[in-house]
Formats: C-alpha cells, sequence, structure tokens
C-alpha cells in the first residue's frame, strides 16, 4: 500500500521519525511538498473527461421526499443549462396561420411565429375535421400535440422514398407505404384523427428554418466578440451567458406550446409532447420544465448510454450529476410513455427502465408509466412505435377509442404544400439569416438576460433581495454544482510536521472520499499561546506554495506571517489543477475536446475543437473543481476533532478573489468572515471557453458581483477598484439589512490582513 495512502487512515500527528519508517517524505523543500516529485494526487478528476458516450446511470433515492427534492433539482439544472433561467421575456408571437390543406376528416395549415424577435418557428398545424370533429371533445376542447421531429433528414419535408418504404414494410415496421415514406406526416394525421389538434414544427436549421442553416459544432472566430451583437453561439461570450443553439431550440419548443395553448379550443389538461431521436431530447427538455405538459412520449432517446451527438441535444452543465433517465423521470407523477431500438437504448430494459418503474412507484402512480423493447427494429418511430403513442394517448385523455386504435392509409402533402413561405409569406432573407442573425438572436438574449438579473442585484428593499436572492442562489448551486460536503465524507492523512521559527508547519492531505478526491494542503500554525482557534484559508495563483515566501522554504509569506503572529492559523491549498495537480511544465486549462476522427473534410482546420457544450455539458469547469476544494477543507476545519476551531475566514491574493466569493456564495455562514480582493477580475473579460478560470453562466449571471451578492447579509470585505462594482454589492447589503456587515477597500494585502485578524 502506497504509505501516503496509508496515513490517510489516522488522524493522530506522526513523528517524523515514525513517517521515515513508512518511507513518508517528510522534508519541505519544495514550499510545503505533499507527494515525492512526480507524483500526482489520486484524484478521480484527473481522468479522463466523461464524454455523451459513457455510462450514465440513474442516481437514486430513497424516499418520496427524497425524489422531490431531487425533481425539483433536475429541472433547475435543465432550465439553467438552456440559458432559461429566468425565462426570458414571452414577446408577442404574432403568429401567422395560413394556406389549410382539407383532408376530409382532418386539415392542414402552414404557420410561423416568432419566438424572439425577428426569430421564426415554422411548423405544420394539424385539426380535426369532419367525422375527427366528433372524436377528443371534454367540455368543448380537445387534447393537444407538440411533435418535435429530430434528425430525420429535411425534418418536416421528410420522404424516405419508396425503396426505404417497402423495407419497412416487409420487417414489419410500418403498414401502408405512405406512412413509411412519411412516418412524421403519418404520426401526425392519426393523432388529428384522433380528435387532437397538432403542432408539428421546424428544428433549427431543418425544413423552413432556414435562418440558423447549418448545426453549430465547432467554435467559429468571425462569431466571438466582446459585446452582444458581436458574438454568436460557440463563442467565449455565448458560453459565459449560457446561450446555445440547444437552448434556442428548447426555447422555441416552450414558445411553440404557447402557440398550441393560445389555439381556441385546445384543453390545457391534455397536453402531450412525442418525437423521436432528437425529437425525444426536446420532448424531455420541455416536459422536465414546463408543467403544462401533462404527458411525455420521447422515443428512442432516454438511455444510460449515448446522450446524444449533436450540439442541438448538448449544452452546457446539463448532465453534470443526471443523464437522461433522470431527466424523463421529472415528468413524474405526469404520464409518461418510452420505446426502444437497437440503438443506443437497447439495453433500456435492464438499463434505466427499473429505475423509472420506481420512481413511478414511489411518485404514487405506477400506472402512469410504460415502456416497449422492440429492439428489433433498428433506430425508428416506425408504425410499431406510433401504435403504442396511439393507445397510449387514447387512454390517458380518454378519448374512448377502440383499441387497438391502428392507423389508416393517407395522402401525404410534398414539400410545395408544407412550406410556410409563399410568394404571400416571403422566407427570411438577407441580415434575418446566417451569421449576422445569429448575432441577433444572441443580442437580445443577452440584453433581455442582463436586465432580469441586474434587477436581482438592485434590489429595492428586503423583500426584493429575498425575492431575488434564491433564483440567483439557484443559478450559482447549479454552475458550481456542490455544497459544503458531509463532515463523515471528509478525511485527513498527515504527511509532514515540522517547528519552524514563529510557527509550526504541517502537510497533508484533505479527502473527499466518495468523490474521489484530495487536495495537497500545507499549515501554518501559531504557537500554543497564540492561537485561540482561528483558522484562515488563504488562496494563491500558486497554490499552497503561495503561503510561502517565493525561493524561500519554510519562510512565510508576508501576510501569512502577520497573521500567524496575530494567532490566526493559516492554510494553503493545491486547488485543482495548481501546484502538486500538475505535470513539469503543464498548465492548466479546461480539455478541448476534438472530433474523434478526421473532421469532415469541408470543415476549416480550426473546426477540429468540438463545442464546448461536449465538454461543459458532462464535466464540472477547474473553476467550479477549485470552488469544490475549498468547501471539501471548509469542512475538514470546521469539524476536526481536535481543533476545536472557532471562526474561519477565506481569503486570497490579489486575482483570487472570484475564487473566495463563489466558495463563500455556496459555504454561507461556515465562513465567518471573506475577504475579496478581485484583482481586477472579471469572468466577462476571458477570451478563451477553456481558460482555466472560465465558468459556463458566470457573465449570465452577473459576473463576479452575482457571487459576491451571495454572501449577504455575512461578512464581507471588497477589495475591487471599479466603482459600479462597489455600489452594486454596497446596494444589495443595504436591502439585505446589513450594510455594516460589508467593509470596501483597496486591493491593498494589509488591509486584508487586519480585516482577518480582528
Amino acid at each position: 500500500m502506497n504509505p501516503i495512502r496509508l496515513y490517510r487512515l489516522f488522524r493522530p500527528v506522526r513523528s517524523a521519525a515514525q513517517m521515515a519508517a513508512f518511507g513518508v517524505v517528510s522534508a519541505f523543500a519544495e514550499e510545503g511538498r505533499v507527494l515525492p516529485e512526480g507524483q500526482l494526487p489520486k484524484d478521480a478528476r484527473l481522468e479522463a473527461p466523461i464524454t455523451l458516450h459513457d455510462y450514465h446511470p440513474f442516481r437514486p433515492v430513497a424516499s418520496k421526499a427524497d425524489w422531490e427534492v431531487r425533481q425539483q433539482e433536475i429541472r433547475q439544472r435543465v432550465q439553467v443549462a438552456n440559458g432559461l433561467w429566468p425565462m426570458p421575456t414571452k414577446t408577442p408571437l404574432n403568429a401567422v396561420i395560413h394556406g389549410k390543406v382539407d383532408r376530409g376528416d382532418y386539415t392542414v395549415e402552414r404557420v410561423f411565429f416568432e419566438s424572439m424577435p425577428g426569430h421564426f418557428v415554422s411548423g405544420s398545424l394539424y385539426r380535426p375535421a369532419g367525422e375527427s370533429l366528433a372524436i377528443g371533445l371534454k367540455d368543448g376542447r380537445r387534447p393537444g400535440v407538440l411533435c418535435p421531429h429530430g434528425h430525420w433528414p429535411e425534418g418536416r419535408f421528410h420522404d424516405a422514398g419508396e425503396a426505404a418504404a417497402l423495407r419497412e414494410i416487409a420487417i414489419g415496421a410500418e403498414r401502408f407505404e405512405n406512412g413509411a415514406r412519411h412516418p412524421l406526416q403519418a404520426r401526425c394525421v392519426q393523432l388529428a384523427r384522433m380528435g387532437c389538434v397538432v403542432f408539428h414544427y421546424d428544428m433549427l436549421g431543418y425544413a423552413d428554418s432556414i435562418q440558423f442553416p447549418e448545426h453549430r459544432n465547432g467554435p467559429r472566430p468571425q462569431m466571438e466578440g466582446a459585446r452582444p451583437g458581436e458574438f454568436g453561439f460557440v463563442s467565449a461570450q455565448s458560453t459565459a451567458r449560457l446561450q446555445t443553439n440547444f437552448g434556442l431550440q428548447t426555447w422555441n419548443s416552450v414558445r411553440a406550446l404557447d402557440f398550441l395553448l393560445g389555439l381556441e379550443g385546445v384543453d390545457p389538461a391534455r397536453v402531450l409532447v412525442t418525437g423521436a431521436s432528437g425529437g425525444g431530447t426536446q420532448t424531455q427538455m420541455i416536459a422536465a420544465i414546463d408543467d403544462r405538459v401533462t404527458a411525455a412520449f420521447p422515443c428512442v432517446m432516454p438511455s444510460t448510454a449515448m446522450q446524444g451527438g449533436c450540439t442541438c441535444e448538448n449544452t452546457h452543465l446539463l448532465r453534470i450529476g443526471q443523464g437522461n433517465i433522470d431527466i424523463a423521470a421529472a415528468v413524474a407523477p405526469r404520464p409518461l410513455g418510452i420505446t426502444a431500438a437497437d440503438d443506443w437504448t437497447i439495453e433500456l430494459e435492464t438499463k434505466g427502465h427499473p429505475d423509472l418503474q420506481k420512481v413511478y412507484q414511489m411518485a404514487g402512480a405506477p400506472g402512469n408509466y410504460e415502456a416497449h423493447f422492440d429492439i428489433h427494429f433498428k433506430h425508428n418511430y416506425n408504425h410499431v412505435s406510433r401504435t403504442h403513442l396511439y393507445q397510449f394517448v387514447n387512454r390517458h385523455f380518454a378519448l374512448g377509442l377502440k383499441t387497438p386504435v391502428l392507423e389508416r392509409d393517407f395522402q401525404p402533402l410534398d414539400r410545395e404544400s408544407l412550406t410556410v413561405w409563399t410568394a404571400a409569406h416571403p422566407a427570411p432573407a438577407g441580415d434575418q439569416v446566417g451569421e449576422s442573425h445569429e448575432k441577433d438572436v444572441n443580442r437580445w438574449w443577452a440584453e433581455d438576460s442582463d436586465a432580469q438579473v441586474a434587477a436581482w442585484l438592485q434590489p429595492a428593499d428586503a423583500a426584493a433581495w429575498q425575492t431575488a436572492r434564491e433564483p440567483l442562489a439557484t443559478a450559482a448551486r447549479v454552475m458550481i454544482g456542490r455544497s459544503l460536503p458531509a463532515a463523515g465524507d471528509v478525511t485527513f492523512g498527515l504527511v509532514g510536521k515540522e517547528n519552524r521559527p514563529g510557527y509550526l508547519e504541517m502537510t497533508g492531505l484533505i479527502g473527499l472520499e466518495p468523490k474521489g478526491e484530495e487536495i495537497p494542503a500545507a499549515f501554518a500554525f501559531p504557537g500554543k499561546d497564540l492561537w485561540k482557534g482561528r483558522v484562515v484559508i488563504w488562496l494563491s495563483a500558486q497554490g499552497k506554495a503561495g503561503i510561502f515566501e517565493s525561493g524561500r522554504p519554510g519562510t512565510l509569506s508576508e501576510p501569512v506571517r502577520q497573521l500567524v503572529e496575530r494567532g490566526v492559523a493559516v492554510v494553503g491549498l493545491d486547488l485543482f489543477k495548481q501546484g502538486e495537480f500538475l505535470n513539469p511544465g503543464e498548465t492548466a486549462e479546461n480539455p478541448r475536446l476534438i472530433y474523434a476522427k478526421e473532421p469532415p473534410a469541408d470543415l476549416p482546420a480550426d473546426s477540429w475543437q468540438r463545442s464546448p457544450v461536449y465538454y461543459y455539458g458532462y464535466n464540472d469547469s477547474i473553476f467550479a473543481r477549485r470552488v469544490h476544494d475549498v468547501l471539501t477543507a471548509l469542512t475538514f476545519i470546521r469539524h476536526h476533532e481536535e481543533w476545536k476551531v472557532t471562526a474561519v475566514g477565506l481569503a486570497g491574493e490579489p486575482g483570487t478573489g472570484h475564487w473566495v466569493a463563489a466558495a463563500r456564495a455556496l459555504a454561507g455562514a461556515a465562513v465567518d468572515r471573506a475577504a475579496v480582493s478581485t484583482g481586477g477580475f472579471r469572468f466577462g473579460a476571458l477570451t478563451s471557453s477553456w481558460d482555466a478560470d472560465f465558468q459556463p453562466g458566470a457573465v449570465k449571471y452577473g459576473d463576479v458581483a452575482g457571487f459576491l451578492a451571495l454572501s449577504a447579509p455575512l461578512p464581507l470585505l471588497l477589495a475591487d477598484d471599479e466603482a459600479a462594482l462597489r455600489d452594486r454589492v454596497r446596494a444589495v447589503y443595504a436591502a439585505a439589512g446589513a450594510p455594516g456587515a460589508l467593509t470596501l477597500a483597496g486591493d491593498g494585502a494589509a488591509s486584508v490582513v487586519d480585516y482577518l485578524a480582528e
């Protein structure tokens, strides 16, 4: 056994002789080094990043009460990740419905509306007619259905062709050639014949959604920019604001639901969303975050395997600590139906399905969940799967139709009959399409979000602050993804102990066992007569080496020396990707994911780099992980059995203030005093999505000021020269009724030392 790992089992201090017997390094030639030269911490975060292709199991809970808390967390993460926390302002839809085609027992109309000013959502509206008008009515209203389509070629216009249709019929996947060639239309036609009002709408870049002609897979230099109106998707600024084409697609789904429920005669108590593949992804998202959806039927998507291969199915923060099974479960106890096929859902019956069954049993609605495992078919929304859907709708919407409900043949519409753009209703052109339109969408979204979050950070009184604080705190919890660990989960292994002139120096590893994390730490204790239980965690860009004078082993840096001389114990940490987390010559940067194989020939060389959503959608940022380490250290210090700590402070060198601010925002009163020396740092000034300090969402939620606000009403010293930041934090503290708890100072270290040593 590695002797350092062995020492993690012992809390009592061991002598140098005892440590030498185990071969433990006790020399401090490199400012408190813990591990032997060339050895990295055994930390799970140093392993390969999690990807969409890894195993994503459901996170089980023990009780209904626990599930309700977990369910709320899932919903909040989905909404934050989509850039929809808070929801954008709902501007007028300005819906246009035209070009009705009457098929006797149903009609089809062309629809387009604005989900954001100048951004159009297009689709086909199917309504019952003739003999179908008598079906599905309840108090004069009929069910509404949203149909997102997924990645079928040309989307709403999809025609599989005669040869493919005949193959589907031959294997029993389809009954009629028209349904086999046009499976997306077939679903809508049958649901309309069952008395439902159905809106089949375009995903971005498909059919009539021509304003975004292609998926945004990689960064594009021309779409970078510092201000709204200058940047597009897959840029540092859009990532910092959680603006993605996936989030826009989810917003389109929210507005499609607004459109559907705004139609006369649609029953708000019977609203279904159903789609397959990427349409299944959208079904999960809108059902998770919008309770107006009363039933969901996502096909061939929810699984513990591949989570979604396109940027329109991935976004930052979305699948950290959760996967598609968790997200699908968020609809409980509302009715949920899912299907599996010979694709990434092939193991659903044993991986995922049992968890969903347990959730619905726990929620007291086992009859509201069903799953179908037709894994002899490839990826599909074929007639067999659609038939499962029709029975689901018939039962849960009480249509009273004789079972089994089966499709009848129909006459499909061609592209010319389906397109919403006609001579009378011309398609967007010029600046309304392509990169200029993309920048306009990002500008409106950013300005709208900035105005809402700015209102949170400018509360008029205590009531306004209480209203604003919870959504801001929720955003911080999702971005950082961690709270204070439980005391029993944190361990410590002493590695070195040495008396120095004026203080006792110790080194060791602080561990968080459930997460497989460990943090190299150095401690400087004052003499017994001076120390009264006060501890300061001192952060540095150099890691734990920052508590020492550079190049002078055993000599404390000036501010740390002053604190120790005033009886304060100081803790230095190698936060993730600092100090002993790095190999020689290595610099800290979030991993850049590239295409697993050669990128398509038509992509430029700089497009080998994939969108940041593929990393940040599944992995915490370095910034978040560093905050995690501070939280772990706080729990260790607060609950140390022998130290009997009376007060804990959190501070650091100028330029570490954003770490301090975020940790304090999550730790709350576990930090008695926090001193934030920003050194002028702002998340919005970062130009690379891979910078070690980059955090998706940080700019959206007020930048450094957003984290600082969450310290109110607890004691805080802020050292920053920008008047606007100081005024904003001062206003929050005043509204929180604690103006005296905020101390404003220059960036000098002496003022920080005085504040912490009081």
